[in-house]
Protein backbone atom coordinates (compact mmCIF):
# COMPACT_ATOMS: atom_id res chain seq x y z
CA UNK A 1 0.00 0.00 0.00
CA UNK A 2 1.19 3.70 -0.74
CA UNK A 3 0.08 6.43 0.84
CA UNK A 4 -2.22 8.33 -0.43
CA UNK A 5 -3.25 12.19 -0.54
CA UNK A 6 -5.37 12.72 2.84
CA UNK A 7 -8.56 11.92 2.14
CA UNK A 8 -10.42 15.43 3.94
CA UNK A 9 -7.70 17.41 2.50
CA UNK A 10 -9.24 16.37 -1.13
CA UNK A 11 -12.65 16.65 0.20
CA UNK A 12 -12.32 20.37 1.44
CA UNK A 13 -9.94 21.43 -1.69
CA UNK A 14 -12.43 19.80 -4.02
CA UNK A 15 -15.23 21.31 -3.22
CA UNK A 16 -13.95 25.00 -2.27
CA UNK A 17 -12.69 24.93 -5.65
CA UNK A 18 -16.26 24.13 -6.85
CA UNK A 19 -18.46 26.62 -5.11
CA UNK A 20 -17.27 29.37 -7.21
CA UNK A 21 -18.30 27.51 -10.47
CA UNK A 22 -21.54 26.18 -9.27
CA UNK A 23 -22.64 30.46 -7.50
CA UNK A 24 -21.97 31.53 -10.62
CA UNK A 25 -23.78 29.02 -12.88
CA UNK A 26 -26.75 29.22 -9.95
CA UNK A 27 -26.77 33.00 -10.77
CA UNK A 28 -26.46 32.95 -14.23
CA UNK A 29 -29.15 30.98 -14.70
CA UNK A 30 -31.20 32.92 -12.15
CA UNK A 31 -30.76 36.01 -14.81
CA UNK A 32 -31.59 34.10 -17.60
CA UNK A 33 -35.02 33.12 -15.90
CA UNK A 34 -35.88 36.95 -15.03
CA UNK A 35 -34.91 37.91 -18.38
CA UNK A 36 -37.97 35.46 -19.69
CA UNK A 37 -40.47 36.28 -16.94
CA UNK A 38 -43.64 38.03 -18.48
CA UNK A 39 -43.65 40.35 -16.17
CA UNK A 40 -42.36 44.27 -16.19
CA UNK A 41 -38.77 44.51 -14.25
CA UNK A 42 -38.37 48.22 -14.81
CA UNK A 43 -41.39 48.73 -12.70
CA UNK A 44 -40.79 46.08 -10.68
CA UNK A 45 -37.15 47.94 -10.06
CA UNK A 46 -38.99 51.30 -9.69
CA UNK A 47 -41.81 49.95 -7.59
CA UNK A 48 -43.90 53.89 -6.52
CA UNK A 49 -41.30 56.01 -8.52
CA UNK A 50 -42.60 54.19 -11.67
CA UNK A 51 -45.74 56.60 -10.99
CA UNK A 52 -44.41 60.02 -10.88
CA UNK A 53 -42.47 58.94 -14.47
CA UNK A 54 -43.87 59.61 -17.82
CA UNK A 55 -44.80 57.31 -20.58
CA UNK A 56 -41.66 57.51 -22.65
CA UNK A 57 -39.31 57.87 -20.30
CA UNK A 58 -40.36 54.08 -19.17
CA UNK A 59 -40.34 52.74 -22.79
CA UNK A 60 -36.51 54.23 -23.01
CA UNK A 61 -35.67 52.14 -19.93
CA UNK A 62 -37.78 49.11 -21.03
CA UNK A 63 -35.51 48.85 -24.39
CA UNK A 64 -32.03 49.42 -22.47
CA UNK A 65 -33.23 46.40 -20.09
CA UNK A 66 -34.10 44.64 -23.89
CA UNK A 67 -31.04 45.61 -25.41
CA UNK A 68 -29.04 44.01 -22.16
CA UNK A 69 -28.58 40.24 -22.12
CA UNK A 70 -29.09 37.81 -19.23
CA UNK A 71 -24.98 37.41 -19.26
CA UNK A 72 -24.18 41.29 -19.41
CA UNK A 73 -26.52 42.08 -16.45
CA UNK A 74 -24.84 38.58 -14.33
CA UNK A 75 -21.68 40.33 -15.36
CA UNK A 76 -22.26 43.54 -14.68
CA UNK A 77 -23.98 42.38 -11.32
CA UNK A 78 -21.29 40.28 -10.15
CA UNK A 79 -18.58 43.11 -11.12
CA UNK A 80 -20.85 45.34 -8.52
CA UNK A 81 -21.22 42.55 -5.90
CA UNK A 82 -17.26 41.49 -5.79
CA UNK A 83 -16.59 45.59 -5.40
CA UNK A 84 -18.89 45.21 -2.17
CA UNK A 85 -21.83 46.94 -4.13
CA UNK A 86 -25.04 44.35 -4.23
CA UNK A 87 -27.19 46.87 -5.04
CA UNK A 88 -30.26 48.29 -3.32
CA UNK A 89 -33.52 45.86 -3.10
CA UNK A 90 -36.35 47.56 -4.33
CA UNK A 91 -38.84 45.60 -1.97
CA UNK A 92 -37.13 46.58 1.00
CA UNK A 93 -36.15 50.10 0.32
CA UNK A 94 -32.61 49.37 1.30
CA UNK A 95 -29.45 48.39 0.28
CA UNK A 96 -29.06 44.76 0.03
CA UNK A 97 -26.46 43.76 2.07
CA UNK A 98 -28.28 45.76 4.86
CA UNK A 99 -31.05 43.74 4.57
CA UNK A 100 -29.00 40.57 4.76
CA UNK A 101 -27.13 41.58 7.39
CA UNK A 102 -30.28 42.95 9.43
CA UNK A 103 -32.45 39.47 8.45
CA UNK A 104 -29.49 36.77 8.38
CA UNK A 105 -29.23 36.15 12.32
CA UNK A 106 -33.27 35.26 12.65
CA UNK A 107 -33.22 32.82 9.99
CA UNK A 108 -29.77 31.43 11.46
CA UNK A 109 -30.68 31.82 14.68
CA UNK A 110 -33.81 29.76 14.13
CA UNK A 111 -32.34 27.06 11.89
CA UNK A 112 -29.91 26.21 14.13
CA UNK A 113 -32.41 25.69 17.05
CA UNK A 114 -34.47 23.84 15.25
CA UNK A 115 -31.66 21.54 13.74
CA UNK A 116 -30.87 20.83 17.36
CA UNK A 117 -33.82 19.65 18.33
CA UNK A 118 -34.65 18.10 15.39
CA UNK A 119 -31.44 16.04 15.77
CA UNK A 120 -31.70 15.67 19.20
CA UNK A 121 -35.61 14.44 19.13
CA UNK A 122 -34.62 12.38 16.26
CA UNK A 123 -32.17 10.65 18.13
CA UNK A 124 -34.60 9.99 21.41
CA UNK A 125 -37.91 8.35 19.55
CA UNK A 126 -35.43 6.96 16.99
CA UNK A 127 -33.67 5.05 19.73
CA UNK A 128 -36.57 4.43 21.62
CA UNK A 129 -38.49 2.57 18.71
CA UNK A 130 -35.17 1.17 17.81
CA UNK A 131 -34.08 -0.69 20.76
CA UNK A 132 -37.46 -1.90 20.76
CA UNK A 133 -38.38 -3.73 17.67
CA UNK A 134 -42.32 -4.60 17.53
CA UNK A 135 -43.22 -3.22 20.35
CA UNK A 136 -46.30 -0.77 21.39
CA UNK A 137 -43.92 2.28 21.21
CA UNK A 138 -42.10 0.71 17.83
CA UNK A 139 -45.45 0.61 15.80
CA UNK A 140 -46.57 3.97 18.03
CA UNK A 141 -43.37 6.24 17.10
CA UNK A 142 -42.97 4.96 13.67
CA UNK A 143 -46.41 5.70 12.54
CA UNK A 144 -46.67 8.97 14.11
CA UNK A 145 -43.12 10.22 12.38
CA UNK A 146 -44.25 8.72 9.13
CA UNK A 147 -47.75 10.90 9.75
CA UNK A 148 -45.44 13.56 10.46
CA UNK A 149 -43.19 13.21 7.44
CA UNK A 150 -45.90 13.83 5.34
CA UNK A 151 -47.44 16.85 6.68
CA UNK A 152 -46.48 19.90 4.92
CA UNK A 153 -44.58 22.51 7.27
CA UNK A 154 -47.04 25.38 6.49
CA UNK A 155 -50.26 23.43 7.37
CA UNK A 156 -48.18 22.39 10.79
CA UNK A 157 -47.49 26.21 11.53
CA UNK A 158 -50.94 27.16 10.66
CA UNK A 159 -52.03 24.36 13.41
CA UNK A 160 -49.90 25.26 15.40
CA UNK A 161 -50.88 29.34 15.48
CA UNK A 162 -54.65 27.90 15.75
CA UNK A 163 -54.17 25.30 19.27
CA UNK A 164 -51.70 27.72 20.98
CA UNK A 165 -52.36 31.05 19.76
CA UNK A 166 -55.65 31.76 18.91
CA UNK A 167 -57.64 28.96 20.94
CA UNK A 168 -55.27 28.31 24.14
CA UNK A 169 -53.28 32.01 23.79
CA UNK A 170 -50.51 30.63 25.25
CA UNK A 171 -47.87 31.69 22.74
CA UNK A 172 -47.97 34.77 20.05
CA UNK A 173 -49.33 34.58 16.70
CA UNK A 174 -46.35 35.27 14.86
CA UNK A 175 -43.19 38.33 14.91
CA UNK A 176 -39.89 38.06 16.57
CA UNK A 177 -40.81 41.26 19.12
CA UNK A 178 -44.06 42.45 20.43
CA UNK A 179 -45.90 45.49 18.48
CA UNK A 180 -44.59 48.57 20.15
CA UNK A 181 -41.71 47.54 22.09
CA UNK A 182 -38.79 50.27 21.58
CA UNK A 183 -36.50 47.17 22.09
CA UNK A 184 -35.47 43.48 21.48
CA UNK A 185 -36.06 41.76 25.14
CA UNK A 186 -34.77 38.54 24.93
CA UNK A 187 -37.67 37.12 27.07
CA UNK A 188 -39.92 38.29 24.16
CA UNK A 189 -38.11 36.82 21.21
CA UNK A 190 -37.80 33.35 23.20
CA UNK A 191 -41.18 33.88 23.30
CA UNK A 192 -41.92 34.45 19.68
CA UNK A 193 -39.46 32.05 18.88
CA UNK A 194 -41.25 28.92 20.42
CA UNK A 195 -43.83 28.41 17.75
CA UNK A 196 -41.20 28.44 14.60
CA UNK A 197 -38.70 26.65 16.28
CA UNK A 198 -40.60 23.67 17.07
CA UNK A 199 -42.59 23.46 13.75
CA UNK A 200 -39.77 23.70 11.60
CA UNK A 201 -38.21 21.12 14.08
CA UNK A 202 -41.03 19.22 13.37
CA UNK A 203 -40.48 19.48 9.82
CA UNK A 204 -37.16 17.71 10.04
CA UNK A 205 -37.66 15.42 13.01
CA UNK A 206 -39.29 12.40 11.34
CA UNK A 207 -35.82 11.85 8.99
CA UNK A 208 -33.54 11.57 11.73
CA UNK A 209 -35.97 9.60 13.83
CA UNK A 210 -36.96 6.90 10.70
CA UNK A 211 -33.03 6.68 10.05
CA UNK A 212 -31.71 6.38 13.91
CA UNK A 213 -34.57 3.69 14.35
CA UNK A 214 -33.66 1.43 11.19
CA UNK A 215 -29.96 1.64 11.69
CA UNK A 216 -30.69 0.36 15.40
CA UNK A 217 -32.51 -1.68 15.16
CA UNK A 218 -30.29 -3.28 11.57
CA UNK A 219 -27.42 -2.99 14.52
CA UNK A 220 -29.42 -5.23 17.30
CA UNK A 221 -29.86 -7.49 14.79
CA UNK A 222 -26.27 -7.94 13.79
CA UNK A 223 -23.80 -10.85 14.92
CA UNK A 224 -21.87 -9.15 17.27
CA UNK A 225 -24.58 -8.23 19.84
CA UNK A 226 -26.07 -11.31 19.29
CA UNK A 227 -23.04 -13.14 20.12
CA UNK A 228 -22.92 -10.26 23.35
CA UNK A 229 -26.38 -11.41 24.52
CA UNK A 230 -25.12 -15.00 24.42
CA UNK A 231 -22.44 -14.45 26.35
CA UNK A 232 -23.89 -12.54 28.75
CA UNK A 233 -23.03 -9.02 27.92
CA UNK A 234 -25.49 -6.03 29.56
CA UNK A 235 -27.51 -4.44 26.63
CA UNK A 236 -26.15 -1.25 28.00
CA UNK A 237 -22.66 -2.17 26.48
CA UNK A 238 -23.69 -3.69 23.85
CA UNK A 239 -26.03 -0.58 22.75
CA UNK A 240 -22.64 1.66 23.34
CA UNK A 241 -20.23 -0.68 21.29
CA UNK A 242 -22.55 -2.04 19.02
CA UNK A 243 -25.54 0.17 17.95
CA UNK A 244 -24.07 3.99 18.48
CA UNK A 245 -21.79 4.14 15.89
CA UNK A 246 -23.76 2.23 13.17
CA UNK A 247 -26.94 4.95 14.17
CA UNK A 248 -24.54 8.36 13.77
CA UNK A 249 -23.14 7.02 10.06
CA UNK A 250 -26.92 7.53 8.39
CA UNK A 251 -27.88 10.04 10.96
CA UNK A 252 -24.96 12.38 9.18
CA UNK A 253 -25.59 11.53 6.18
CA UNK A 254 -29.31 12.62 6.57
CA UNK A 255 -28.24 15.87 7.74
CA UNK A 256 -26.27 16.89 5.06
CA UNK A 257 -29.29 15.87 2.58
CA UNK A 258 -31.80 17.41 4.72
CA UNK A 259 -29.86 21.46 4.41
CA UNK A 260 -32.04 22.58 1.40
CA UNK A 261 -35.02 20.91 2.76
CA UNK A 262 -34.30 23.24 6.61
CA UNK A 263 -33.90 26.32 4.29
CA UNK A 264 -36.94 25.54 2.27
CA UNK A 265 -38.66 24.80 5.74
CA UNK A 266 -37.30 28.02 7.18
CA UNK A 267 -39.05 29.87 3.88
CA UNK A 268 -42.68 28.57 4.61
CA UNK A 269 -42.18 29.09 8.55
CA UNK A 270 -40.99 32.07 8.32
CA UNK A 271 -43.75 33.14 6.29
CA UNK A 272 -46.16 31.43 8.43
CA UNK A 273 -44.75 33.03 11.45
CA UNK A 274 -44.03 36.81 9.62
CA UNK A 275 -40.49 35.68 10.97
CA UNK A 276 -37.76 38.67 9.99
CA UNK A 277 -35.44 36.28 8.61
CA UNK A 278 -33.85 36.01 4.71
CA UNK A 279 -36.27 33.41 4.37
CA UNK A 280 -39.00 35.68 3.74
CA UNK A 281 -37.59 38.23 2.33
CA UNK A 282 -36.73 35.33 -0.57
CA UNK A 283 -40.29 35.25 -1.33
CA UNK A 284 -40.68 39.08 -0.85
CA UNK A 285 -37.83 39.62 -3.43
CA UNK A 286 -39.14 36.78 -6.16
CA UNK A 287 -42.82 37.62 -5.48
CA UNK A 288 -41.77 41.82 -6.40
CA UNK A 289 -39.34 40.70 -9.29
CA UNK A 290 -36.50 42.46 -6.38
CA UNK A 291 -33.39 41.18 -8.65
CA UNK A 292 -30.42 42.88 -6.83
CA UNK A 293 -32.05 41.05 -3.15
CA UNK A 294 -33.13 37.74 -5.16
CA UNK A 295 -29.39 37.68 -6.66
CA UNK A 296 -27.47 37.82 -3.25
CA UNK A 297 -30.23 35.53 -1.26
CA UNK A 298 -29.49 33.06 -4.00
CA UNK A 299 -25.32 33.55 -3.84
CA UNK A 300 -25.65 32.81 0.00
CA UNK A 301 -28.62 30.09 -0.24
CA UNK A 302 -26.22 27.61 -2.80
CA UNK A 303 -23.33 28.66 -0.42
CA UNK A 304 -25.08 27.50 3.29
CA UNK A 305 -26.16 24.55 0.84
CA UNK A 306 -22.35 23.62 -0.27
CA UNK A 307 -20.98 24.38 3.19
CA UNK A 308 -24.04 21.78 4.72
CA UNK A 309 -23.00 19.19 2.48
CA UNK A 310 -19.20 19.41 3.11
CA UNK A 311 -19.79 19.51 6.49
CA UNK A 312 -22.00 16.60 6.86
CA UNK A 313 -19.32 15.07 4.35
CA UNK A 314 -16.65 15.92 6.93
CA UNK A 315 -18.63 14.53 10.19
CA UNK A 316 -18.92 11.37 8.09
CA UNK A 317 -15.72 10.76 7.79
CA UNK A 318 -14.72 11.75 11.53
CA UNK A 319 -16.90 9.43 12.49
CA UNK A 320 -15.57 6.88 10.03
CA UNK A 321 -12.45 7.41 9.19
CA UNK A 322 -12.25 4.22 6.85
CA UNK A 323 -14.84 6.12 4.47
CA UNK A 324 -12.84 7.95 1.93
CA UNK A 325 -9.56 5.78 2.33
CA UNK A 326 -7.58 4.59 -1.08
CA UNK A 327 -5.29 2.13 -0.89
CA UNK A 328 -2.65 2.28 -4.08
Amino acid sequence: MHPSRPPLTGLLVGRLLLLPVLVAVVTLVMFALAQRTPFDPVLASLGERALTMDGPTLEAMRARAADTGAVQQWAAWWGNALQGDLGVSSSQRSPVATVIAQRLPWTVGLMSAALVLAVLGGVLVGGLAGTRPGSWADRVVGGGLLTLQAAPPFWVGLVAVWVFAVWLGWLPTGGATSPGSGTVEPLDVLQHAVLPVLVLALSQLPWFGLVVRDATRDALAGVPVRAGWARGIPTSRLLRQHAVRPALLPLVTVLGVRVPELITGAVLVETVFSWPGVASATVDSALRLDFPLLAALTVLTTVLVVLGNLAADVAYRLVDPRVGRRDG
